[in-house]
Protein backbone atom coordinates (compact mmCIF):
# COMPACT_ATOMS: atom_id res chain seq x y z
CA UNK A 1 0.00 0.00 0.00
CA UNK A 2 1.15 3.66 -0.51
CA UNK A 3 2.37 5.55 2.33
CA UNK A 4 -0.22 7.59 3.56
CA UNK A 5 -3.37 5.75 1.57
CA UNK A 6 -6.19 4.51 4.19
CA UNK A 7 -7.67 1.16 3.18
CA UNK A 8 -10.72 1.77 1.59
CA UNK A 9 -12.59 -1.07 3.23
CA UNK A 10 -12.04 -0.47 6.41
CA UNK A 11 -12.70 3.66 5.86
CA UNK A 12 -15.60 2.69 4.67
CA UNK A 13 -16.53 -0.07 7.10
CA UNK A 14 -15.77 2.77 9.98
CA UNK A 15 -18.09 5.67 8.19
CA UNK A 16 -21.20 3.07 8.19
CA UNK A 17 -20.64 2.42 11.98
CA UNK A 18 -20.17 5.57 12.52
CA UNK A 19 -23.40 6.64 10.61
CA UNK A 20 -25.32 3.90 12.59
CA UNK A 21 -23.80 4.71 16.26
CA UNK A 22 -24.92 8.67 15.02
CA UNK A 23 -28.40 7.89 14.13
CA UNK A 24 -29.50 5.62 16.21
CA UNK A 25 -30.58 3.23 13.64
CA UNK A 26 -30.60 3.04 10.43
CA UNK A 27 -31.31 0.77 7.19
CA UNK A 28 -29.25 -1.18 4.79
CA UNK A 29 -30.56 2.28 1.93
CA UNK A 30 -29.66 4.94 4.52
CA UNK A 31 -26.26 2.89 5.54
CA UNK A 32 -25.60 3.16 1.46
CA UNK A 33 -26.36 6.61 1.12
CA UNK A 34 -24.38 7.95 4.74
CA UNK A 35 -21.45 5.51 3.64
CA UNK A 36 -21.09 6.90 0.08
CA UNK A 37 -20.94 3.38 -1.19
CA UNK A 38 -23.06 0.91 -3.24
CA UNK A 39 -26.05 -0.64 -1.76
CA UNK A 40 -24.41 -4.17 -2.61
CA UNK A 41 -20.72 -2.73 -0.91
CA UNK A 42 -23.64 -1.90 2.11
CA UNK A 43 -24.58 -5.50 2.60
CA UNK A 44 -21.32 -6.77 3.41
CA UNK A 45 -20.27 -4.25 5.11
CA UNK A 46 -23.49 -4.69 7.50
CA UNK A 47 -23.04 -8.27 7.32
CA UNK A 48 -19.63 -7.74 8.55
CA UNK A 49 -20.50 -5.75 11.19
CA UNK A 50 -23.23 -8.07 12.53
CA UNK A 51 -20.64 -11.06 12.22
CA UNK A 52 -18.93 -9.17 14.77
CA UNK A 53 -21.43 -8.29 17.03
CA UNK A 54 -20.73 -4.65 16.52
CA UNK A 55 -24.52 -4.22 15.21
CA UNK A 56 -27.81 -5.97 15.63
CA UNK A 57 -30.75 -5.72 13.41
CA UNK A 58 -34.08 -4.07 15.52
CA UNK A 59 -36.48 -7.11 16.07
CA UNK A 60 -39.54 -5.24 13.92
CA UNK A 61 -37.85 -3.91 11.17
CA UNK A 62 -34.84 -4.00 8.79
CA UNK A 63 -32.79 -1.40 10.55
CA UNK A 64 -29.52 -1.73 11.87
CA UNK A 65 -28.51 -0.43 15.58
CA UNK A 66 -25.10 -0.49 17.52
CA UNK A 67 -24.32 -3.04 20.43
CA UNK A 68 -23.36 -2.38 23.85
CA UNK A 69 -20.24 -4.45 22.43
CA UNK A 70 -19.64 -0.93 20.56
CA UNK A 71 -18.76 0.98 23.85
CA UNK A 72 -15.49 -1.60 24.52
CA UNK A 73 -13.93 0.21 21.65
CA UNK A 74 -13.41 3.23 23.99
CA UNK A 75 -12.34 0.87 27.31
CA UNK A 76 -8.50 1.79 26.36
CA UNK A 77 -9.09 5.75 25.39
CA UNK A 78 -8.24 8.22 28.15
CA UNK A 79 -8.69 11.86 28.08
CA UNK A 80 -8.14 14.18 30.40
CA UNK A 81 -11.51 15.42 31.83
CA UNK A 82 -9.74 18.43 33.54
CA UNK A 83 -11.55 20.89 29.58
CA UNK A 84 -14.70 19.59 31.39
CA UNK A 85 -14.69 20.11 34.47
CA UNK A 86 -12.99 23.76 33.97
CA UNK A 87 -14.78 24.44 30.54
CA UNK A 88 -18.36 23.62 32.17
CA UNK A 89 -19.19 26.85 34.92
CA UNK A 90 -18.02 29.07 31.82
CA UNK A 91 -19.91 28.03 29.26
CA UNK A 92 -23.23 27.73 31.08
CA UNK A 93 -22.39 31.36 32.93
CA UNK A 94 -22.04 32.64 28.65
CA UNK A 95 -25.27 30.63 28.16
CA UNK A 96 -26.81 32.54 31.06
CA UNK A 97 -25.45 36.12 29.51
CA UNK A 98 -26.36 35.55 26.17
CA UNK A 99 -28.79 32.92 25.59
CA UNK A 100 -27.79 30.80 22.87
CA UNK A 101 -26.39 27.67 23.41
CA UNK A 102 -22.34 26.99 23.83
CA UNK A 103 -20.28 24.15 23.45
CA UNK A 104 -16.76 23.06 23.76
CA UNK A 105 -15.25 20.35 21.06
CA UNK A 106 -11.98 18.94 20.85
CA UNK A 107 -10.55 17.38 17.21
CA UNK A 108 -10.66 13.49 16.95
CA UNK A 109 -8.98 12.28 13.58
CA UNK A 110 -10.75 14.81 10.62
CA UNK A 111 -13.63 15.41 12.78
CA UNK A 112 -14.44 17.32 16.12
CA UNK A 113 -15.93 15.68 18.64
CA UNK A 114 -18.15 17.75 21.20
CA UNK A 115 -17.01 17.71 24.83
CA UNK A 116 -19.81 19.13 26.38
CA UNK A 117 -22.39 21.84 25.59
CA UNK A 118 -25.45 24.10 27.27
CA UNK A 119 -28.22 23.18 25.01
CA UNK A 120 -29.67 22.27 27.74
CA UNK A 121 -29.23 24.82 29.26
CA UNK A 122 -30.80 27.46 26.55
CA UNK A 123 -34.34 27.56 24.73
CA UNK A 124 -32.77 28.69 22.27
CA UNK A 125 -31.76 25.80 20.36
CA UNK A 126 -33.63 23.46 17.94
CA UNK A 127 -31.97 19.91 19.29
CA UNK A 128 -29.99 18.84 22.09
CA UNK A 129 -26.78 17.88 21.53
CA UNK A 130 -24.42 15.33 23.80
CA UNK A 131 -21.14 14.69 24.24
CA UNK A 132 -19.85 12.73 21.22
CA UNK A 133 -21.82 14.07 18.51
CA UNK A 134 -19.65 15.05 15.75
CA UNK A 135 -18.52 17.66 12.88
CA UNK A 136 -16.56 17.95 9.88
CA UNK A 137 -13.42 19.36 10.24
CA UNK A 138 -13.88 21.95 7.13
CA UNK A 139 -17.19 22.59 7.39
CA UNK A 140 -17.65 23.52 10.95
CA UNK A 141 -16.13 26.84 12.76
CA UNK A 142 -15.14 24.75 15.41
CA UNK A 143 -13.06 22.79 12.94
CA UNK A 144 -11.65 25.62 11.39
CA UNK A 145 -10.45 26.81 14.62
CA UNK A 146 -9.22 23.55 15.22
CA UNK A 147 -7.12 23.65 11.75
CA UNK A 148 -5.97 27.00 12.04
CA UNK A 149 -4.12 26.74 15.41
CA UNK A 150 -2.76 23.85 14.81
CA UNK A 151 0.39 23.21 14.05
CA UNK A 152 2.16 23.55 10.29
CA UNK A 153 2.72 19.53 9.89
CA UNK A 154 -0.61 18.39 11.77
CA UNK A 155 -2.49 20.22 9.64
CA UNK A 156 -0.97 19.09 6.50
CA UNK A 157 -1.33 15.58 7.47
CA UNK A 158 -4.67 15.89 7.98
CA UNK A 159 -5.23 17.45 4.46
CA UNK A 160 -3.01 15.06 2.69
CA UNK A 161 -5.42 12.04 4.59
CA UNK A 162 -8.35 13.63 3.10
CA UNK A 163 -7.22 14.67 -0.04
CA UNK A 164 -6.55 10.50 -0.62
CA UNK A 165 -9.90 9.64 1.16
CA UNK A 166 -11.64 7.27 -1.41
CA UNK A 167 -15.37 9.20 0.31
CA UNK A 168 -14.35 12.95 -0.14
CA UNK A 169 -15.29 14.93 -3.02
CA UNK A 170 -11.70 16.29 -4.05
CA UNK A 171 -13.33 19.34 -6.02
CA UNK A 172 -15.47 20.16 -2.40
CA UNK A 173 -12.01 19.62 -0.76
CA UNK A 174 -10.18 21.82 -2.69
CA UNK A 175 -12.87 24.56 -2.55
CA UNK A 176 -12.90 23.94 1.96
CA UNK A 177 -8.76 24.45 1.37
CA UNK A 178 -9.45 27.73 -0.11
CA UNK A 179 -11.92 29.06 2.34
CA UNK A 180 -9.89 28.00 4.87
CA UNK A 181 -8.32 31.35 6.35
CA UNK A 182 -5.45 30.17 8.43
CA UNK A 183 -3.72 33.29 8.52
CA UNK A 184 -6.62 35.56 9.16
CA UNK A 185 -8.41 33.14 11.42
CA UNK A 186 -4.96 33.12 13.35
CA UNK A 187 -4.76 37.34 13.41
CA UNK A 188 -8.59 37.99 14.10
CA UNK A 189 -8.82 34.80 17.18
CA UNK A 190 -12.23 33.24 15.38
CA UNK A 191 -13.99 31.61 12.67
CA UNK A 192 -17.40 31.04 11.68
CA UNK A 193 -19.71 28.70 9.58
CA UNK A 194 -22.60 30.81 7.81
CA UNK A 195 -24.81 27.84 8.10
CA UNK A 196 -24.33 24.51 9.97
CA UNK A 197 -24.90 21.60 7.19
CA UNK A 198 -23.79 18.84 9.32
CA UNK A 199 -25.92 19.22 12.65
CA UNK A 200 -29.60 17.58 13.32
CA UNK A 201 -31.15 20.78 11.97
CA UNK A 202 -29.17 21.59 8.82
CA UNK A 203 -28.72 25.16 7.81
CA UNK A 204 -31.01 26.81 10.39
CA UNK A 205 -27.94 27.81 12.11
CA UNK A 206 -24.85 29.76 12.38
CA UNK A 207 -21.50 29.46 14.71
CA UNK A 208 -19.09 31.25 15.61
CA UNK A 209 -15.79 29.61 17.32
CA UNK A 210 -13.03 30.78 19.25
CA UNK A 211 -9.34 28.58 20.28
CA UNK A 212 -9.24 27.49 24.12
CA UNK A 213 -5.15 27.16 24.83
CA UNK A 214 -3.46 24.86 27.72
CA UNK A 215 -0.07 26.83 28.29
CA UNK A 216 -0.19 27.94 24.83
CA UNK A 217 -0.93 24.98 22.21
CA UNK A 218 -4.43 24.92 21.11
CA UNK A 219 -6.31 22.72 23.05
CA UNK A 220 -10.06 23.48 22.18
CA UNK A 221 -12.52 25.36 20.56
CA UNK A 222 -15.55 27.10 22.16
CA UNK A 223 -18.65 27.31 19.83
CA UNK A 224 -21.80 30.38 19.98
CA UNK A 225 -24.41 28.39 17.79
CA UNK A 226 -27.52 30.89 16.67
CA UNK A 227 -30.31 30.93 14.56
CA UNK A 228 -29.93 32.45 10.97
CA UNK A 229 -33.33 33.90 11.42
CA UNK A 230 -33.06 35.50 14.42
CA UNK A 231 -29.53 37.38 13.18
CA UNK A 232 -27.25 38.41 10.56
CA UNK A 233 -23.60 36.75 11.02
CA UNK A 234 -22.28 40.10 11.16
CA UNK A 235 -24.89 41.22 13.94
CA UNK A 236 -23.47 38.16 16.26
CA UNK A 237 -20.27 39.43 15.76
CA UNK A 238 -20.98 42.13 17.28
CA UNK A 239 -22.66 41.00 19.96
CA UNK A 240 -21.15 38.12 20.68
CA UNK A 241 -17.73 38.06 19.66
CA UNK A 242 -15.65 39.32 22.80
CA UNK A 243 -17.82 37.67 25.25
CA UNK A 244 -16.74 34.61 23.92
CA UNK A 245 -13.27 35.51 23.01
CA UNK A 246 -13.44 36.51 27.07
CA UNK A 247 -14.90 33.15 28.25
CA UNK A 248 -12.39 31.09 26.22
CA UNK A 249 -9.51 33.53 27.77
CA UNK A 250 -11.04 32.85 31.21
CA UNK A 251 -11.02 28.83 30.45
CA UNK A 252 -7.31 29.07 28.98
CA UNK A 253 -6.65 30.81 32.21
CA UNK A 254 -7.86 28.11 34.44
CA UNK A 255 -6.55 25.19 32.27
CA UNK A 256 -3.11 26.77 32.54
CA UNK A 257 -2.89 27.29 35.76
CA UNK A 258 -4.79 24.53 36.98
CA UNK A 259 -8.21 25.27 38.37
CA UNK A 260 -9.17 23.69 41.49
CA UNK A 261 -12.59 21.75 41.96
CA UNK A 262 -15.07 23.97 42.26
CA UNK A 263 -13.52 27.09 40.98
CA UNK A 264 -15.04 29.34 38.10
Amino acid sequence: MEKGVPIRSITRSIAALKAINRHGSLSMMEIAKASQVPYPTACRIVQTLLYEGLIEQEPARKRYRATALVQTLATGFQHDDELVRIARPHIVALTRRVGWPVSVAIRVGRDMMLRDSTHANSSLTFEHYYPGFTLPILDSASGKVSMAFADDEDREMILRFMRVSQDIDLNYLATAEVGLDVERIRTEGYAVQGRNHHNLTPGKTSSIAVPVFRNGHFEAAITLAFFVAAMKLSTALERYLDDLKATAAAISHDLSNGAPVGSA
